[in-house]
């Protein structure tokens, strides 16, 4: 269940912001920028832990779990039997933790040249490579057996092709290929939706598809305002960005399409049948919040504005609230019909 859109939610795909100093990581061994020497003393037993937890990107787990336990009381059209959601989210937070630190592990290179991701567990050196290499690949499978065994085996192939969707297709072709990086890498962060249906039925439905397309839609709009923010960033290491290689006024611009296209998207659910006037409230209500924010963030791009005063910032914040609270009205709905 990872999500280059919540990379960061790539990847979700939500994106969580890494705070730490500026400058870089400290480098204790020549050759080696930003990674701390493999002596046992610089990496103490509580501190791996913490590391090894890191590499999982919990915080963007989160948000990923946020899309795929409401689908389940959609899909059960009630309360979900509850070991069953526990078993899906277990195994979701393994394959998705797979991934991340799949994806630490291959970007470790420009991780280590950028302010936001310096302090990682391999820039620090308190993971090695190899250690996360095999500390990815032993989720991955431990997450599929743990689907396929205790969910089913539509959830565990589902989970597994999102793992290497997010780490070969996303992390290791697109990312530092082309500006339309997470739109197309987002697709695995828009699996959990379809993971949390097939877990109840076995099966995928439109219901799933179209909440599917609401997270795909969502990506982009997510994660350009954020990557607006840190666009040197990834300017520095080649990483092209939308917001790296165009304008703000043409990163706007394509805000405030996927955003239309989302919210347009998100409120088919209620002529096919899945849902009733709660769920459309919020969907209209939050929708239409999103769209003044893009438009404001657009003007503010048209009139010139730029550093704090463009506050991009603003949407990516709502963008988090706005998935969360939709969500939470598709577990809702279900009771009010």
């Amino acid at each position: 269940m990872p999500g280059a859109c919540w990379e960061s939610l790539s990847g979700v795909c939500v994106t969580a912001v890494e705070s730490r100093p500026a400058g870089g990581g400290t480098s204790h061994t020549p050759g080696v920028p930003g990674e701390l020497g493999t002596s046992p003393v610089n990496r103490p037993f509580g501190a791996r832990v913490k590391a090894f937890v890191a590499l999982t990107k919990p915080r963007i787990i989160e948000l990923l779990l946020i899309t795929t336990v409401p689908v389940m009381f959609l899909a059960a059209q009630g309360v979900p039997d509850l070991w069953l959601v526990l078993a899906t989210c277990l195994g979701g937070y393994l394959s998705a933790g797979g991934a991340n630190a799949l994806n630490m592990y291959i970007d470790r290179d420009i991780d280590a040249m950028m302010d936001r991701t310096s302090q990682r567990p391999l820039v620090t050196g308190m993971v090695s490579p190899r250690e996360a290499l095999v500390f990815g690949i032993t989720l991955a499978v431990v997450s599929t057996l743990w689907f396929g065994l205790l969910v089913n085996w539509l959830s565990a192939w589902l989970a597994l092709g999102a793992l290497l969707f997010y780490v070969v297709v996303y992390t290791m072709i697109l990312k530092r290929r082309t500006s339309q990086n997470i739109v197309w890498g987002g697709i695995a962060g828009c699996m959990p939706v379809l993971i949390g249906w097939s877990a109840v039925t076995d099966s995928v439905s439109w219901a799933a598809v179209i909440l599917f397309l609401v997270i795909f839609f969502w990506t982009p709009p997510h994660y350009w305002p954020l990557s607006m923010k840190v666009k040197e960033d990834y300017a520095r290491v080649g990483v092209p960005m939308l917001p790296v290689v165009a304008s703000n006024r043409v990163v706007a611009r394509q805000i405030v399409l996927y955003s239309w296209v989302m919210v347009a998207v998100s409120l088919l659910l209620t002529p096919l049948g899945y849902t009733g006037w709660f769920y459309t409230t919020v969907a209209l209500a939050t929708g239409g919040w999103w769209l003044w924010e893009a438009h404001a963030l657009q003007s503010r791009a048209k009139a010139g504005v730029t550093g704090g005063k463009l506050k991009e910032m603003r949407l990516f914040h709502w963008s988090i609230t706005y998935v969360s609270l939709l969500f939470v009205a598709v577990a809702v709905d279900p009771f009010l019909k």
